[in-house]
């Protein structure tokens, strides 16, 4: 019995894990792709030793999934800090599900008058 629960839960952390290690994945892949088109620096190291997703001559700008969105707001403020740039926020907006996040990122940056810029990207329009 006991062998049994090891083995389940191992299983599930090796597929929870699996599924992390995806998303970020895809994550890089958007990141780089994007960034690229805007003739951008990728992950670049900061002098507090963060990176910086994505670095153009007039933005530092944080890569994210759309239900990430919250996250995305602290850490492109702080790279807009860090290198004296604009912030900006790459919203990877999936599908019509996702698009509740936009409407949230969107709201609270109107709300509290911040100064982010924020872009929309998906699969099919990188491919």
């Amino acid at each position: 019995m006991m062998q049994n629960k090891i083995i389940v839960t191992l299983s599930l952390t090796l597929l929870m894990t699996g599924c992390s290690s995806q998303e970020k994945l895809n994550e890089k892949w958007y990141q780089q792709r994007w960034c690229d088109q805007k003739d951008g620096r990728v992950e670049v190291y900061l002098k507090d030793k963060t990176r910086c997703d994505c670095l153009t001559d007039d933005y530092a700008i944080e890569v994210d999934f759309a239900r990430k969105w919250a996250e995305a707001v602290g850490q492109s403020l702080h790279y807009s800090k860090m290198t004296g740039e604009q912030a900006g926020i790459l919203l990877i907006v999936e599908g019509n599900k996702d698009k509740k996040y936009l409407s949230r990122l969107e709201s609270v940056i109107d709300y509290h008058n911040l100064p982010i810029t924020v872009w929309t990207t998906n699969q099919s329009e990188l491919d």
